[in-house]
């Protein structure tokens, strides 16, 4: 029974209350889970591990005060409880936080390499990685700080070996050429969720596209990226669209670089955008590359993994894209190939955590297959073993999952 004080002082002072008992819960090891092999006694759960580059905010607060709620509860069940805590690198805020350190040196992660690179991240660790730790103590959470794990710890990145070979083996991991999410400065794939799509004010750019044999006529294709018509290999119209049957199957002349590409059918193009004809670059939009698969298309990448265009560009070789983009409209114009411009709002996606313009990139990576994944998910859903309160969540929950698609981890 712990003594109490004989006087009770006139203010309360959370701060000194809260660290005093704090401290005798530790100093009793209270958090501490028992080794115990009677799987029906104990009960754990595992924390979302945050960011270490990062602080704590209010969705910390409430998520983490419901799993103290439960530990809390259980442990007074006389349940044998682990709350397991740890902190996540998360990749690439990791990575840009300990890039501007080394930069402030005049280097890049390039010139240090990965081995070094790694050192580096570790070291930045050691040094402010407790900072969110200390936070989490702060409100009083009752993890077993014993076990405290970091995600880059040699165990846990170990079993991410050990978990990728098993998937590879099973089938569920592969590898192959696919339009992904690019971020030219941080040089790195994004999955889909990873990107933040901005509503911002553009152009749409129409382009007038010669046919071939047909002195005089050209078919006018619509764009909010003209500088990737450098890397177009085919016009496609909605097969139903009356105004443009008499081009399909004909050949239009691509402007600039003055390459064949075929005018295709496909019931993808949408007839109300633009001019219902649709400029395809299967090798810098994921839609144009389902189409072009679908009609055994070219694919020509005219991009360089830092965001500048690569020899497949022409003269345009080297040109950032944005500068690249100015550099076409300028000659397209000169040349009469520039029909309009019309002012434009669509979203435009950005890099969650550097804020670079994504561009879809079409590149050899890796990717896990979701939909056989997700089945067993949806299924405890469905046959109640999972319930979502409100109830009304179920129907957000199977539209994600039904309509899940694989996911990129090459990052």
């Amino acid at each position: 029974m712990r003594k109490i004080d004989a006087e009770i002082p006139s203010v309360y002072n959370p701060k000194k209350v809260e660290e005093k008992w704090y401290k005798f819960w530790l100093e009793k090891d209270y958090f501490k889970a028992k080794h115990n092999h009677n799987k029906e006694n104990n009960f754990s759960i595992v924390i979302p591990p945050p960011n270490i580059t990062g602080s704590l905010h209010i969705g910390h607060a409430l998520n983490n005060t419901l799993q103290d709620i439960l530990i809390r509860w259980k442990k007074m069940e006389s349940y044998n409880t682990l709350w397991l805590p740890g902190t996540d690198h998360a990749g690439i805020a990791t990575q840009n936080v300990v890039e501007k350190e080394i930069a402030k040196e005049g280097k890049s992660r390039h010139d240090l390499g990965r081995v070094q690179f790694v050192e580096r991240v570790w070291e930045w660790k050691e040094k402010y990685g407790n900072n969110i730790i200390n936070q989490l103590k702060k409100l009083g959470f009752s993890c077993d700080w014993s076990r405290l794990r970091f995600t880059l710890d040699e165990g846990l990145s170990k079993a991410v070996r050990k978990v990728f070979v098993q998937l590879f083996k099973e089938g569920l991991i592969y590898r192959e050429n696919y339009v992904i999410n690019w971020c030219p400065r941080c040089q790195t794939a994004l999955a889909d969720i990873e990107v933040e799509s901005i509503e911002e004010d553009a152009n749409l750019y129409y382009i007038n596209y010669p046919i071939k044999d047909l002195k005089g006529e050209f078919i006018t294709v619509a764009t909010t990226r003209p500088e990737t018509m450098l890397g177009d290999t085919a016009v496609a119209v909605h097969p139903d669209d009356k105004r443009y049957k008499k081009f399909i199957g004909k050949t239009a002349i691509l402007p600039l670089m003055e390459r064949e590409i075929p005018i295709v059918a496909d019931s993808y193009v949408d007839p109300e955008f633009g001019t219902g004809a649709v400029k395809i670059t299967p090798a810098h939009d994921l839609n144009d590359f389902e189409l072009g698969k679908r009609q055994k298309l070219q694919v020509i990448n005219i991009l360089n993994n830092n965001g500048t265009m690569n020899e497949q560009a022409g003269k345009f070789k080297n040109l950032p894209v944005l500068k690249c983009r100015e550099k076409v409209l300028n000659e397209l114009g000169k040349k009469g190939f520039l029909n309009k411009i019309e002012d434009y709002k669509h979203s435009i996606g950005h890099c969650y955590r550097c804020g670079t313009i994504i561009e879809p990139y079409l590149s050899k990576q890796w990717f896990v297959k979701m939909k056989e994944i997700a089945e067993p998910a949806i299924s405890a859903v469905e046959d109640g073993r999972i319930e979502f309160i409100p109830s009304r969540w179920d129907k957000v929950y199977y539209d994600w999952m039904r309509n899940i698609k694989d996911w990129c981890i090459s990052r």
